[in-house]
């Protein structure tokens, strides 16, 4: 089993920053990609930003600029830098950690709330 804390959200002005940190423990070893997912409300939940264990990332288009994932994997933390936020990035973010047996599922956090004001 691997456990996902995430940290770091809250209230931010459009344009401002905030940068949230996910923290793994358990059987890290059995973990490939990271990443983070976003819902807003009524709406589903999407991919935001991942990054595998060799370092490569993937963006959803409209963040591409803006936010920036990274990994420390002596820490088994993951980030997301989110800088020139706006109102539509509003959502509850929720950190995902994909195994490497992927058949098997997803292992995800609770989620932390990030509302940015117009």
């Amino acid at each position: 089993q691997v456990q996902l804390v995430e940290s770091g959200g809250g209230l931010v002005q459009a344009g401002g920053s905030l940068r949230l940190s996910c923290a793994a423990s358990g059987r890290i070893s059995s973990i490939n990609t990271m990443g983070w997912y976003r819902q807003a409300p009524g709406k589903q939940r999407e991919l935001v930003a991942t990054v595998t264990s060799g370092g490569s990332t993937n963006y959803k288009d409209s963040v591409k600029g803006r936010f920036t994932i990274s990994r420390d994997d002596a820490k088994n933390t993951v980030y997301l830098q989110m800088n020139s936020l706006k109102s539509e990035d509003t959502a509850v973010y929720y950190c995902n950690a994909r195994r490497v047996a992927w058949w098997l599922g997803d292992y995800w956090g609770q989620g932390t709330q990030v509302t940015v004001s117009s």
